[in-house]
């Protein structure tokens, strides 16, 4: 990429952040503690120059400039950072969406109010009860497993979520409403990690099960969904800055695009279920 047009790139991307300032300052728009967004931006624009869409092309040429501006905007409200992970980009329909990730989740439930989330696989053999307590919450009575078990025959998994005030939720789930949640998915389940390593994977889905519900059911969730309405009233604006600052340049926002150089990574989809095989693979979830 060009010197001239990577400067055009930044002007873009400081049109963004000085929306986000404004909204702090105007609308009382909260980061996380620790959080940068400039560096969010920064790594986001790194990583659209290599995201694809379905037909292999790149994102930045053939979604608008509109749902770009948009999608990072989300990305900040919500506190998220692609290099770490926590998010990513996908093309839907000439647009360009935010899809949090698993990580993703995780930092959000952490600042929502949650200590710790721990999952178990629930093998055939196993010796497994729950029961519903007078509040209503699921818990897990009785779980023994034998080491003959481990790596049979799946038949659901549980994660177990401690709030920061002691409060203990847990999410059940049968293989059959796991591999329902997988067809969802690109994939449908059949990518290697899910192929290879379905323990990890279950523990994944039930984990992402669980953290949803703190999300969505908490006070800051709440804030999030007003944000969110926040952002989409200023979209307008947002492109209107990253126009002007575009125009004082010799050339605009979409010349930029299109002297994108052509990269040679994988289909973005490929890419995320290679990504999540060997972090899969690896020690933990």
């Amino acid at each position: 990429m060009s010197t001239q047009v990577q400067k055009v790139g930044e002007n873009a991307f400081k049109a963004i952040l000085g929306r986000i300032n404004s909204l702090q300052k105007e609308s009382g728009l909260t980061l996380p503690a620790n959080y940068s967004a400039e560096n969010a931006v920064r790594s986001a624009w790194l990583v659209l120059q290599e995201t694809k869409d379905m037909s292999k092309r790149p994102v930045l040429e053939v979604c608008s400039k509109e749902s770009i501006a948009n999608a990072l905007l989300k990305m900040v409200v919500m506190g998220l950072n692609p290099i770490k992970r926590q998010c990513s980009f996908i093309a839907y329909g000439g647009k360009l969406e935010l899809q949090r990730e698993y990580q993703g989740s995780i930092a959000l439930a952490k600042r929502f109010g949650m200590k710790e989330v721990v999952a178990n696989v629930v093998y055939e053999g196993d010796d497994f009860a729950i029961a519903i307590d007078v509040n209503g919450r699921t818990k897990v009575t009785k779980h023994i497993q034998s080491f003959e078990s481990l790596g049979g025959n799946i038949l659901g998994a549980y994660a177990v979520v401690t709030l920061d005030d002691d409060t203990v939720n847990t999410e059940v789930m049968t293989i059959e409403q796991i591999k329902a949640s997988w067809n969802q998915g690109a994939s449908k389940g059949n990518s290697p990690a899910h192929k290879n390593f379905p323990d990890q994977m279950a523990k994944k889905t039930v984990i992402n099960r669980a953290l949803k519900t703190i999300i969505n059911s908490s006070d800051d969730g709440d804030l999030l969904e007003d944000k969110y309405s926040e952002i989409s009233a200023v979209e307008e604006h947002v492109e209107y800055e990253i126009k002007e600052n575009a125009n004082k340049q010799e050339i605009g926002f979409e010349d930029e695009i299109d002297e994108v150089e052509e990269n040679t990574v994988e289909e973005l989809e490929t890419k995320q279920e290679k990504e999540e095989e060997i972090e899969t693979a690896g020690p933990g979830y």
